[in-house]
């Protein structure tokens, strides 16, 4: 973005334009609460969906909610928004990395409205990832209004995440740590005070409208003792082994769905479908499921460890079938009760083992869970250990949460390297996290490293012709080109005719196309320099021709390309305030 000059915006004015920390702390205050009002739309939503749809429960019927709400969500999407299905984060991600943060002005109200359908009507998913994309569409879109450069857009994509979370979950801190470890996957002063300014105004603005609530506030003190410190361990396992299962159920679900050869609706409403058939047995699976949530924190939640168990599964099963299958949501939610439950069942399990122990109450390993499954599916630490600690309130849990939720992290890196949200980006390359040096070189264009000062030669010319341009030229380089058409034909390497050079008797009966190279290693202009860089190191050349339609325009060299990734570099590291 330009500097404006003074004359154009004195006084006080012009100093807020110029001055890049003020600007990204107000248009951060102004993104947290638009993302914030949509968080608070989206919760409203659902609350009167489901209010609306509660009386309808209790009928035969009552299975064709979730397959019409998922199936109207799914049409909403692709037919009206343009939009594809499932929660929509690593889209954020992804155009954080690539296209600098640019995400359509669609993307503010698609989400909302599709996970709104979906949700309400039964489906199982959660409104944060929803939310998120929300709120990342809105920072993007001011920024664009502004006409920000693209590191600023980055810095309130991200203040508009954060304030959704922070929001949604009445949990700021949550949202700063949510937005530098997984949607940025940096921690740089350059964003850090914007975002937790945005998250401090979106939190602020869900107290203001209904109240400083604490989602999953506990009445139980939870009295932790040496045995369920070292109970801990056992229960990271648990959640790991949850959090992998949920992961691959998922992924399998959705290749499932690709292969089945029937209209993309029709997948939705059967997704829908087995959701609602599913919830006739296990109520827990339906919506969100914070309600189970509430009952196993407080100790409250009835049955054995089988029907925690099943519980774990079922919701497992429900959430893969509704986002696997063309619903709208997000893992959020889910993997809270996913988690729950595996904590409960860990509990009492570990109770009907050694009974003799006096265990902390159960909802306390509810709590633990919770961190341990959205650490382990998210691979994201701090992220599980200050959301559990704002969404219950329970601070006296900060050591076992910090062992379960870092255990559960490490465990799950063994059997899934990549997080959920990530695990398909990096199977395409397309994840380009920043000061990577696949993110520095997304930056640069291969038009601006093209080295264009090459004399070309034809193929007819003879040695001697050949020579009187080299005395000319100063590259090593000289492209062979069709006399007529400008057709790329070959390469003329200085270093490998030495010898003909070195030989008068070859001047006058020596041809350029007896000599060049007639298929050299080429690039496209338009591909990208990692890949360009990548092939030079596997060809061990420090120079290759670049092409565009069949015909020749310059160079691009390796020393030209390091040149231009440094002061890249330079660029994107020298942002502090």
């Amino acid at each position: 973005m330009k500097k404006p000059t003074s004359w154009r915006y004195p006084g006080t004015f012009s100093i807020f334009i110029m001055d890049d920390r003020l600007l990204l702390i107000c248009m951060g205050i102004i993104v947290g609460l638009c993302s914030g009002l949509a968080a608070l739309g989206l919760n409203n939503a659902l609350i009167f969906i489901m209010e609306s749809l509660h009386h309808s429960r209790n009928y035969w019927w009552a299975f064709l909610l979730p397959a019409a709400g998922a199936m109207c969500s799914s049409l909403f999407l692709h037919n009206i928004m343009k939009d594809g299905s499932g929660h929509g984060v690593p889209e954020v991600i992804y155009s954080v990395s690539k296209y600098g943060g640019l995400i359509r002005l669609r993307s503010i109200i698609s989400r909302l409205v599709s996970s709104c359908l979906t949700i309400g009507s039964g489906g199982s998913a959660g409104p944060e990832a929803p939310v998120v994309v929300s709120g990342a569409a809105i920072g993007s879109n001011i920024a664009r209004f502004f006409s920000l450069n693209d590191r600023q857009r980055i810095t309130l994509v991200g203040c508009g995440a954060a304030g959704a979370i922070a929001s949604i979950f009445n949990a700021p801190l949550t949202g700063i740590i949510f937005t530098m470890e997984i949607i940025l996957g940096e921690w740089s002063m350059v964003n850090i005070i914007p975002i937790a300014v945005a998250a401090v105004a979106g939190a602020e603005i869900s107290r203001t409208l209904r109240g400083n609530i604490i989602a999953f506030e506990s009445s139980i003190d939870f009295n932790i003792s040496h045995p369920d410190l070292f109970a801990c361990v056992g229960l990271a396992l648990f959640a790991s082994i949850a959090s992998v299962l949920f992961t691959r159920t998922l992924r399998t679900m959705h290749k499932i769905s690709k292969k089945t050869d029937i209209p993309f609706w029709l997948k939705a409403a059967l997704g829908g479908a087995a959701v609602g058939i599913l919830g006739f047995f296990v109520p827990e699976v339906m919506g969100e499921g914070y309600h189970a949530i509430d009952q196993m924190i407080e100790g409250t939640f009835k049955g054995g460890i089988a029907i925690a168990a099943i519980g774990c599964l079922a919701k497992i099963l429900a959430t893969s079938m509704t986002l696997g299958w063309g619903g709208s949501g997000g893992i959020f939610a889910p993997s809270l009760v996913i988690g729950s439950f595996t904590g409960l069942a860990y509990h009492r399990l570990i109770f009907l083992v050694f009974p003799s122990i006096n265990w902390v109450n159960e909802g306390c390993f509810a709590l633990l869970g919770m961190a341990g499954m959205i650490s382990g599916i998210l691979q994201a630490p701090l992220t599980g250990i200050f959301l559990i600690l704002e969404i219950t309130g329970s601070y006296e849990v900060m050591l076992p949460l910090i062992i379960v939720s870092a255990l559960s992290t490490t465990i799950t890196h063994y059997a899934e390297p990549a997080s959920f949200y990530l695990k398909e980006l990096t199977e395409k390359g397309q994840l380009l996290r920043p000061g990577t040096d696949s993110r520095v070189l997304a930056d640069i264009s291969i038009r601006e490293v093209i080295e264009k000062d090459c004399i070309p030669v034809y193929p007819d010319m003879l040695l001697r012709d050949l020579i009187y341009k080299v005395k000319q030229s100063t590259r090593n380089y000289f492209p062979v080109e069709d006399h007529e058409s400008g057709e790329f034909l070959g390469m003329i390497q200085l270093d490998h005719i030495k010898p003909y050079i070195f030989n008068n008797l070859m001047y006058d009966t020596v041809l350029v196309e007896q000599i060049m190279d007639a298929n050299p290693d080429t690039v496209e202009d338009d591909d990208d320099l990692s890949d360009v860089l990548r092939k030079m190191d596997m060809k061990k050349c420090f120079s290759l021709p670049v092409i565009s339609n069949g015909k020749f325009v310059g160079m691009v060299s390796k020393a030209t390309l390091l040149d231009k990734y440094r002061d890249e570099l330079n660029v994107q590291t020298s942002h502090a305030f």
